[in-house]
């Protein structure tokens, strides 16, 4: 089955790089996750990605830590994720989906999970701790109903690893800017045009790299060398600073980004 085809789509079209906008979705509440994911759609976000929360995220700094939290304490979790997913499709949001999350839920969920997903809309799942060795059991039953895997790579992974990932035919390969959790400071975007080109040679795949890109010119300075670029901690905390005027926030800084690859 064709797998994606939303989301190759958007990175097989030529041009500048996409803007991946992250969101924990339910923070702060599962109507407003929706209002912030379509006015940064409107605002140029080219491609959601929609935060499962977690009680144990160990890949994600204090900021989404404490966005999970607040979601978690008013009933958020997988179910919800792919509910908010279901309402955006059903709002006429056309972007690829990607769901963000940690294995356990899914797990837990079984063989329904990659059918409930492409029940909600959802393009492709990104679970930050599912070994490259075991992606297997998640990857076959989502390309079973056309839905896609990302791999992430790390600074610390090998070429013989990122050689293997080349099997996968994955969308794209999220390249992690730095060791280290979401939100931290960036390296210096020059430093990682070696390791970015290095991934995409070694992949055949598109890159798109996150963690800590907080800024327009954060992003301007990776432009020349990714195929996407993601941000996330910034517009989580812009949520978390602008209480009741989320969408319209979130939507100012996801504009001054995308204007940014222009």
């Amino acid at each position: 089955m064709t797998t994606a085809p939303r989301l190759r789509s958007a990175f097989a079209a030529p041009g500048r790089p996409r803007l991946v906008a992250y969101l924990t979705c339910g923070d702060p509440a599962e109507a407003t996750t929706v209002a912030i994911a379509l006015a940064a759609v409107s605002a140029g976000a080219d491609v959601l990605e929609l935060g499962a929360p977690y009680s144990e995220p160990s890949a994600d700094g204090p900021a989404i830590q404490r966005a999970m939290e607040r979601a978690l304490s008013r009933g958020g979790g997988l179910t919800q994720t792919l509910r908010v997913a279901r309402r955006l499709r059903d709002a006429g949001c056309e972007v690829p989906l990607v769901l963000f999350g940690y294995y356990n839920p899914i797990f837990v969920r079984g063989a329904g999970f990659a059918h409930a997903a492409l029940a909600a809309g959802v393009d492709a799942a990104l679970v930050v701790d599912l070994p490259l060795e075991e992606q297997a059991e998640l990857l076959t039953p989502l390309r079973a109903v056309g839905l896609d895997l990302v791999p992430l790579v790390a600074p610390t992974t090998t070429s013989d690893r990122i050689e293997r990932i080349r099997a996968l035919a994955p969308p794209f390969v999220y390249c992690v800017s730095m060791t280290g959790v979401t939100g931290s400071a960036l390296a210096s975007p020059e430093s990682l045009a070696t390791r970015l080109a290095q991934v995409r040679t070694g992949t055949e795949a598109k890159v798109v790299v996150g963690f800590g890109i907080a800024t327009p010119n954060d992003v301007r300075r990776l432009a020349p060398h990714a195929d996407g670029i993601v941000v996330g901690s910034a517009i989580v905390r812009t949520i978390e600073e602008h209480p009741g005027h989320e969408a319209a926030a979130v939507a100012r800084l996801v504009g001054s980004l995308a204007a940014a690859l222009r």
